[in-house]
């Protein structure tokens, strides 16, 4: 039986290039899972081993891989970076217990760093900071503490402090011991002496040491009490309120070093053994009934109790498909029977493997706590739950974003329209952020996504992975419709030919909604002119309506219906007589409503030199974007801006052209606005040509 409390699943987040795949790398040679180093800029790391990821030198999927450090299990899941890949963190943090969030030294607190710290709060995930690059020219390890203060409104307990920066950047001292870890300059990770604290920094160590301790003690209150009348904390009793306070959230351990020049990690992974929280220590994951309402039951970390197994991602490779799964409560051994709550079908696990990025090891049994692959399981997709199909429950599923980008494609040949179909439907599978569908007026297929990227690569891994070719159309942005006036009016449906007649009349009042509201409906129908049991068929009537907008077929957002009063028929009225009612007061009222058209705005993060400033924020005027503010950092500016998705096509090209190749921009959707009149008629007009 392996000691639960021995384990640590942890996941290793960050900004595009702060350093995290080559982070988990020296993680994986210290640990000795590899022993020939893989670096990112040669296209060679262990976790990155999609060709699109070695090309672009970003991790675009997140890789599991398992290691072992001081008698302690690391299933570690390194994620993606990048604001279009933003669901992959989002997955893994779900089934993670601690994470280590890495930041560059010179960089800081960059905008992908602060939606993946959004994530882990939302997802209440203990973690662990690494300051990596500590060599490069403008590192500053205190700046960037100051910003994860103020930009993130964490609190870091830093635990060590550099010994020198950039180039001369030697090592690191450790707060507890006050002992100096010292590199040599072979690269090795093991060549390292411990010292005494450099005379030069005795006081800086005392002063930072003094803060750790006080902050730590805040989690027990005797050894505060003995601490303020001037006995000296035992290193064990520090260690204990560093574990407390780290897995309450109240701080967050600080490390910093150099992975790529392997300075510092040593300390990073003893930090996650000794203050990350072992799976029997974070909240248990509640469970849900096949509504989607919480049971009050939970699924306690315990190889004993029946299973619950959440599968958070599918991969397709040349063994199969996998199906990565992380083992809540229970244990499973090869050859058992599971359910599928949400297909209710039972699934037979065949081969279960641990994954060593795209290598596996066959297991025969997995059990609480871990977090394996399952081998050519058919219908399971990511958030469903696996359980003991004598004891099914489900555990709450995850919620992905709409997509707000799509792009036409169609195969070269015909050929290789059936491949291509096969070839979606696993990419599909494996991202639930990427939807496919087929425009019924052109026949096209369309895909959706969550940026020019998050396609760019879907179209890549077709032409490379599946092998087929497609010819790509022009980006295509998801406009809405909503409405601007409150309208009451009055519907009435009546057929009369023969047997029973159809009679349902309703009173009713259409309203615009809060905004991101979607769509509400009440009924204040008092007295029975339209039975109870008929208010479901009129809310049903109209909300199937919301798929197609009067002015151009966009899905209508934010309306709120409330039905006043209406009449029915004792032998005509039927739910189905309501229900066409309300489709049929839709198309009377809604075009009275003052549709409007809105757009998609994104929240754009642009990094520039700043002799480039001036050019970057005149471009993004020009483009109907609000600069919303700028602040200055050692290498360059960061302007933040809300801009059009509409008007950010090919962006990329246009920054690199400014800013001499220098420029770096991420965007995320941020929410809907309505559109100028003209664009709105261009869009109207371009719409009705299409469906000509």
């Amino acid at each position: 039986m392996t000691d639960l409390s021995h384990y640590r699943n942890i996941g290793i987040f960050a900004h595009v290039d702060a350093g995290k795949t080559t982070t988990t790398e020296r993680i994986l040679k210290l640990t000795g899972k590899i022993h020939k180093i893989g670096e990112v800029h040669d296209g060679a790391a262990t976790t990155d081993f999609m060709e699109q990821e070695a090309e672009r030198g970003i991790t675009i999927q997140s890789a599991a891989t398992t290691c072992h450090w001081k008698d302690h299990q690391f299933n570690i899941i390194d994620t993606p970076g990048h604001v279009d890949f933003t669901i992959e963190v989002y997955r893994s943090l779900k089934v993670l217990d601690g994470g280590v969030g890495v930041f560059c030294a010179s960089g800081g607190v960059e905008p992908q760093s602060e939606t993946n710290w959004r994530y882990a709060n939302e997802s209440e995930v203990a973690r662990i900071i690494f300051v990596n690059k500590l060599d490069r020219i403008g590192a500053d390890f205190y700046r960037v503490v100051k910003q994860v203060e103020d930009v993130l409104g964490a609190n870091p307990l830093v635990m060590v402090l550099p010994i020198g920066v950039e180039d001369n950047l030697k090592g690191v001292v450790d707060l507890l011991t006050r002992k100096a870890w010292v590199w040599d300059d072979s690269g090795d990770p093991t060549a390292y002496t411990i010292e005494d604290v450099p005379a030069d920094m005795v006081d800086d160590v005392e002063e930072w040491r003094e803060k750790m301790i006080e902050t730590a003690l805040e989690q027990d209150d005797d050894l505060m009490e003995k601490y303020l009348e001037g006995e000296e904390p035992a290193i064990d009793d520090i260690k204990r309120c560093i574990r407390k306070g780290t897995i309450a959230l109240d701080f967050f351990p600080t490390y910093t070093g150099s992975a790529f020049k392997n300075k510092g990690v040593q300390l990073l992974l003893d930090a996650v053994v000794d203050y990350l929280p072992s799976p029997t220590e974070v909240k248990p994951q509640p469970e849900v009934d096949l509504d989607g309402n919480e049971t009050g039951e939970f699924a306690i970390v315990d190889p004993d109790r029946p299973v619950r197994a959440l599968a958070f991602k599918i991969m397709d490779d040349r063994f199969g498909a996998l199906t990565f799964v992380r083992i809540y409560s229970g244990t499973v051994n090869k050859g058992d029977t599971l359910v599928n709550t949400f297909t209710g079908k039972n699934e037979r696990i065949g081969r279960m493997v641990m994954m060593h990025a795209d290598e596996r090891e066959e297991i025969d049994t997995c059990k609480a706590g871990d977090i394996v692959a399952f081998v050519g399981l058919k219908n399971v997709q990511t958030g469903h739950t696996l359980a003991d199909p004598k004891n099914p429950a489900t555990l709450e599923p995850m919620v992905f974003p709409d997509p707000v980008i799509s792009i036409s494609v169609t195969p070269k040949d015909k050929g290789a329209s059936e491949k291509m179909g096969l070839a979606l439907s696993k990419m599909v599978a494996e991202d639930p952020s990427f939807y496919v569908e087929t425009d019924e007026d052109s026949g096209e297929t369309i895909l959706k996504g969550m940026g020019e990227l998050h396609l760019d690569i879907k179209v890549d891994i077709l032409k490379r992975t599946h092998g087929v070719d497609v010819e790509v159309g022009k980006p295509q942005v998801a406009y809405r419709e909503t409405i601007t006036k409150r309208i009451e009016d009055s519907y009435t449906h009546k057929k009369q030919s023969g047997g029973s007649g159809q009679f349902g009349k309703i009173d009713y009042v259409i309203e615009p909604g809060e905004p991101g509201s979607g769509f509400e409906f009440e009924s204040k129908v008092t007295g029975g002119n339209v039975p109870r049991e008929f208010w479901p068929a009129v809310e049903k009537g109209f909300k199937s309506m919301m798929e197609h907008g009067v002015l151009a077929g966009f899905p209508l957002l934010d309306v709120k219906i409330t039905l006043m009063d209406g009449a029915f028929h004792a032998v005509d009225s039927s739910a189905v007589a309501f229900e066409i009612a309300a489709k049929g007061a839709y198309r009377q009222s809604i075009p009275k409503a003052g549709p409007q058209l809105i757009e998609p705005i994104m929240k754009v993060d642009v990094f520039t030199p700043e002799d480039h400033v001036g050019d970057v924020i005149g471009d993004l005027n020009r483009r109907r974007g609000m600069i919303q503010g700028q602040e200055a950092g050692p290498t360059g500016v960061r302007i933040k801006a809300d801009v059009a998705l509409s008007e950010m096509f090919g962006y990329i090209g246009d920054l690199r052209t400014m800013t001499s190749g220098r420029g770096q921009f991420s965007m995320e959707f941020s929410h809907y606005m309505p559109c100028p009149s003209n664009i709105a008629e261009e869009v109207i007009k371009e719409v009705a040509e299409r469906n000509k």
